[in-house]
């Protein structure tokens, strides 16, 4: 997924995003392989290797559960919030949600998320396990980008589970439009 590159990218210059979310993700052009672009870089500040930051922020429903619990974290906030976005990408939805932000973030802290929407029964198997790991409590637990890359939905899957579920996401968007 180009996104992950891009935050790989980021990462090797030291940059942590910290509010990857749909919005802060653009097309280069129109075309269904357009690049893809990552924007609002707000929230992002430079870190070294082996350095914490400390600072809350991002926007709900995509922070990472060591931000929210006011814990030092280092750049693998970035990895939860593409699990975030994958997970709205599959099925339409987003895997944390609760209009009062402290049900909502009582539900992140304790990664109380399912695949239980009718969206997810096209869903492989193997998208599932990619968020699981994605979505992990503990932050070293999270996958790598290399092991994201390599995982089997990647390589085998992801083209076939993104198309089905196109619809689902073209829902969200108009449901979070309509809100705005």
């Amino acid at each position: 997924m180009p996104i992950v590159d891009a935050i790989k990218y980021c990462h090797s210059l030291g940059i942590m995003h910290r509010d990857i979310k749909p919005e802060n993700l653009l097309f280069a052009t129109k075309e269904p392989s357009a690049t893809i672009k990552v924007s609002d870089f707000g929230l992002a500040r430079f870190i070294e290797e082996d350095v914490f930051a400390t600072t809350t922020c991002g926007t709900p429903g995509y922070v990472a559960p060591e931000i929210l619990e006011q814990e030092p974290y280092n750049k693998t906030c970035d990895y939860w919030s593409i699990g975030v976005v994958l997970f709205i990408l599959l099925s339409g939805c987003p895997p944390f949600y609760d209009e009062d932000n402290f049900v909502l973030f009582e539900k992140i802290k304790n990664v109380e998320y399912n695949f239980d929407a009718p969206a997810w029964k096209s869903v492989s198997d193997d998208a599932k396990d990619i968020i699981k790991k994605m979505l992990q409590k503990n932050p070293d637990d999270r996958l790598t980008p290399d092991q994201f890359t390599n995982h089997p939905w990647i390589v085998n899957d992801a083209k076939k589970d993104t198309l089905n579920n196109q619809k689902e996401m073209r829902e969200w968007n108009s449901k979070r439009a309509r809100a705005e």
